[in-house]
């Protein structure tokens, strides 16, 4: 329930939202996240990858007010591309394709991309209001939280791996395996003891979380455009953004129903922006009077799926900041920013670090505002952008790279072990093994430990104070319907996918 106090919190997030850097950091946040997500596959993740050390030297909350506006902006920019050349960023994309560009070969392009950037505005602006509503309700809970909860938890957030594994499960759980494996190496949590460390001074500190992030996404991205021999791509006129009132007309009901879709499913944890762009594509064709139409050119199923992966993208910061679980890669990149700041999301975000939270979720209506009419005008430079060589592109990216790497402890350690994770993450995606479960890992890993060790601890050396208590049996039990929910929702996103390919659909 929204109460007196969480609406005055929001006032004062509003009022410090307002000041001019943190203005300046939403523009910047929507617009890089922008011109990344029009890039092909340079996505969210990987451009929040990027940008992660470069926020470091800016205040917590102006890092994460851009970092967010990366995400959310990414997520919009990946329509440009879907609807324009066929090629969508992200596979949350690949519904908007379906309809996207049928309409851009007939010359309506430009009115696709304006639904797209409506929808998402009207999406997003919904998932946030959620967020106000239901975010706090969540900590107030999770205050009362104590290390056997915060057990169950860390096993809760590791069902999230059935979701992103990618399509094979042994894959996803000996990465997860792998990631926990390398989050190991330095200070024990209990012992501070150096462990794994083999007598290289550089591993007894851990290793960096910055430079495995970059090497996995976006050195291995830049390795990528190499193998393909990825150039730039020419594209025609799409024609005027702004839609017509009878376009508005046929999106405004699609709109809302995905936003809602894409809301409420999205605050499963494990409910990536895939699975709800594809099921509220499937719902818009079920309540369609013409269901013919959709896969020739329907405005509807740009809108629906469009609506519901900005609603996700929102809704993924409710478990995010209440309970520290991140919903997809990006969030569990902004995860690993949250803790490089000094701040440890969970229960005790919204109590601690009120100010922070709030300032955040209020840049989040301004983002939002500030993409529709950043965007709109713009699209036309977006589209330029896409045609810049990749051969420039990616020593640019390299650079930043290295720069990101070295910049956080000074050390060119890290800037060796960030290439080699970029080699490692070519041959995992060139040989398709999913290497978010070993992100999730590597970052969950040290809070597993810790919360076992304690609740091993209060419960005299048994787990069985994990099932006596309400709290950590109910998140259990969760644990245990989010893994069904995930298996049955997984496969269906799978048999879409095939669908789609064997139609031609060329899936980033």
């Amino acid at each position: 329930m929204l109460t007196i106090d969480t609406l005055q919190l929001l006032l004062v997030g509003f009022a410090t939202a307002f000041s001019l850097e943190n203005l300046l950091m939403a523009a910047l946040g929507a617009l890089i996240g922008t011109f990344v997500g029009v890039l092909p596959g340079l996505g969210p993740t990987s451009a929040i990858a990027i940008l992660l050390p470069v926020t470091t030297v800016l205040e917590p909350t102006q890092g994460m007010i851009m970092l967010a506006g990366i995400y959310y902006g990414a997520m919009y920019g990946g329509s440009t591309t879907a609807i324009l050349l066929n090629i969508p960023g992200e596979l949350s994309s690949v519904p908007t394709c379906l309809d996207g560009y049928p309409l851009a070969q007939q010359g309506k392009g430009g009115p696709a991309l304006g639904i797209s950037a409506i929808a998402s505005f009207v999406a997003g602006v919904v998932g946030v209001i959620g967020l106000v509503f239901f975010a706090p309700l969540l900590a107030d809970q999770a205050l009362k939280f104590g290390p056997p909860e915060y057990f169950a938890l860390m096993l809760l957030a590791l069902t999230l791996m059935v979701s992103l594994s990618g399509g094979s499960l042994l894959k996803s759980f000996l990465m997860g395996a792998f990631g926990y494996a390398l989050s190991l190496v330095g200070l024990g949590p209990s012992s501070g003891m150096p462990r794994f460390d083999y007598g290289i001074s550089s591993l007894v500190g851990g290793l960096d979380m910055i430079s495995i992030i970059i090497g996995l996404f976006a050195i291995t991205e830049v390795l990528k455009g190499i193998a393909e021999k990825r150039k730039a791509t020419v594209i025609g006129k799409p024609g005027s953004v702004y839609p017509q009132k009878a376009d508005m007309k046929k999106s405004a009901a699609p709109m809302l129903r995905g936003g809602l879709v894409g809301f409420f499913l999205g605050l499963l944890p494990g409910c990536s922006a895939a699975i709800t762009a594809f099921l509220a594509y499937d719902l818009e064709k079920k309540v369609s009077r013409q269901p013919e139409k959709f896969g020739t050119g329907a405005i509807e199923g740009v809108a629906a799926p469009e609506a519901a992966n900005n609603a996700t993208s929102s809704a993924g910061f409710i478990p995010l900041f209440s309970l520290g679980i991140p919903s997809s890669p990006p969030l569990a990149i902004l995860l690993a920013g949250l803790m490089i700041y000094g701040l440890t999301p969970g229960p005790v975000l919204f109590a601690q670090h009120a100010d922070f939270v709030w300032t955040v979720i209020a840049s989040m209506f301004i983002g939002n505002m500030m993409l529709l009419v950043l965007n709109l005008p713009m699209v036309w430079l977006w589209v330029k952008l896409t045609r810049v060589p990749f051969g420039i592109m990616a020593p640019v990216i390299l650079m930043l790279c290295t720069i990101g790497a070295y910049s956080v402890r000074n050390s060119m350690f890290d800037v060796w072990i960030a290439f080699l994770f970029g080699g490692l993450g070519y041959l995992f995606v060139k040989y398709k093994w999913p290497v978010v479960p070993l992100i999730l890992c590597f970052i969950l890993g040290p809070l597993l430990e810790e919360s076992f060790i304690q609740t091993m601890a209060m419960g005299s050396g048994s787990l069985g104070i994990v099932l006596s208590r309400p709290l950590s049996l109910s998140i259990l039990l969760a644990a245990a319907v989010l893994l069904i929910v995930s298996l049955v929702l997984n496969r269906r996103t799978r048999q879409r996918l095939r669908e789609e390919q064997k139609k031609g659909v060329d899936v980033a």
